[in-house]
Parts: C-alpha cells; sequence; structure tokens
C-alpha cells in the first residue's frame, strides 16, 4: 500500500470514528503529533481540532516553539498548560518519586488527565499519537500516552510515518527534530531504544513477516523481541477474573 492509500484509509477511518465529535491532540513539537494534527485537521476541519500543548521543566524551549508552529499554520485553536506546578504537588505528597523513569511516567499520566478533563469539557475525543513502532515495542506509558481513544497512526511505522509528514506538508524542522519525549535532561527515544528507528523498524518489519534477520546483530534483535515480550499486557485489558 503506498502512502497515498495509507493517508486516505487514516482519513477514512477518522471520519467513521470521530463523525461529529471535536478533539483533542497533546501537541509535543515532534512530528508524530504533527501528523495526527494535519490528519484531523484534512479530515475534520480546523474547528473541530484542539491543541493542547503540555510542557515541563525538562522540556526544551524547540518543543513549545514547534508545537505551536503546528497550531499556528493549522489554524487549530489551542492552550498552553505547564504541568509542573501538577507534578509539583505530586513530589510533595508522594515521596517515592525519586527516578527518572517514576516521573516521566507520572509526567504522560499528568498530561492524559488534562487532555481527558479538556474532551471531556466540549464531548470531545482524545486522539493518540502512538505510531506502529512504537506500539509494538511498548514504548509509551500505560494509561499515559497510551491513554487515548483513537490511534489514528497506530499502524504506521516510523518510517511511515516521515514519509506522511511530507506528504502533508508538516514543516521540514519537525520531521527532521531528533525524536524525544523531553521525560528527563538528556532523554532522547533511540538512545532509550538502543538504536536507531531505522534499524528498528526493519526488525519489526522481519518480525511481523516472518523474513529474514540474518542482516541484523543478534543482540538487537534479542533486544527487540524482549522488548516485544514484556510489553504484551501494555496491548490488551487487564485480565479480569470470569466467575
Amino acid at each position: 500500500m503506498t502512502i497515498l492509500h495509507k493517508k486516505e484509509a487514516i482519513l477514512t477511518f477518522l471520519r467513521i470514528q470521530v463523525k461529529d465529535k471535536p478533539v483533542v491532540i497533546g501537541l509535543s513539537g515532534g512530528i508524530d503529533s504533527a501528523v495526527v494534527a494535519y490528519l484531523a485537521v484534512e479530515t475534520l476541519g480546523k474547528d473541530n481540532v484542539h491543541g493542547f500543548i503540555l510542557p515541563s521543566s525538562t522540556n526544551a524551549d524547540e518543543d513549545a516553539t514547534l508545537a505551536t508552529k503546528v497550531a499556528t499554520s493549522l489554524g487549530v485553536s489551542y492552550e498552553t498548560v505547564s504541568i509542573e506546578p501538577i507534578l509539583d504537588a505530586f513530589k510533595t505528597s508522594l515521596h517515592e518519586l525519586t527516578t527518572d523513569h517514576a516521573i516521566g511516567n507520572l509526567k504522560a499520566r499528568i498530561r492524559m488527565s488534562i487532555l481527558y478533563t479538556k474532551a471531556n469539557s466540549i464531548g470531545g475525543i482524545v486522539l493518540g499519537t502512538g505510531n506502529k513502532t512504537e506500539c509494538m515495542i511498548g514504548y509509551y506509558t500505560k494509561y499515559g500516552d497510551g491513554g487515548v481513544d483513537l490511534l489514528p497512526i497506530a499502524d504506521l511505522y516510523k518510517h511511515d510515518v516521515r514519509a506522511l509528514a511530507k506528504e502533508l506538508g508538516v514543516p521540514q524542522d519537525i520531521i527532521e527534530k531528533k525524536p524525544t519525549a523531553g521525560l528527563w535532561e538528556g532523554q532522547y527515544d533511540e538512545d532509550e531504544i538502543g538504536m536507531s528507528y531505522d534499524t528498528l523498524d526493519a526488525i519489526l518489519e522481519a518480525i511481523e513477516t516472518n523474513g529474514d534477520m540474518s542482516s541484523f546483530e543478534s543482540e538487537k534483535v534479542t533486544r527487540v523481541q524482549h522488548m516485544i515480550e514484556i510489553s504484551e499486557h501494555k496491548r490488551h485489558m487487564p485480565p479480569a477474573c470470569s466467575l
């Protein structure tokens, strides 16, 4: 399927799922949220799309600048809400918040809560921005950025997202921006994952299609397989006791 066919399939998905409701999107300044915003505006119109920029102290100024650039270029309404006061309140009450990962996961869950509060206030739907690469390895926070109503680009690998971004006219500086969630100082996606997105995509595609993986470094294949295995719980509803 070409990238144009994939785009049309996503637009159809959004029309069917959203119907006449407004949508809420967290704008991070990264390529994934930008692509979802562009798709939403093309499908639903700018008046039905509401962006929220939710920075913390560990987000670079560039993140908010690029997020604002997306909102203004599309003509959508947007609001900036710092999560820092909310985070400080948690830190005051919960002394267990001592590691980067614990605080980073909390940041994602605070953002989720804000987006749902905003969506509830307008009878809207929260659009997720997770791509296929990250969904397959569980590279997201459970009940954080994984807590959404719809996932429009969840069947696009990261390289597909880049291709679609070019097709949609997403600004080049966003396309070329080094992927980061800014959850702690110096945090970059590829460093944390342990390989480039291009390598990760290639391994995941080989796994998905039962393809030849002999050309990949064995330790990277093992690492990817392990990430898929340990994140399986994120891709399912919690087990329920059936009586």
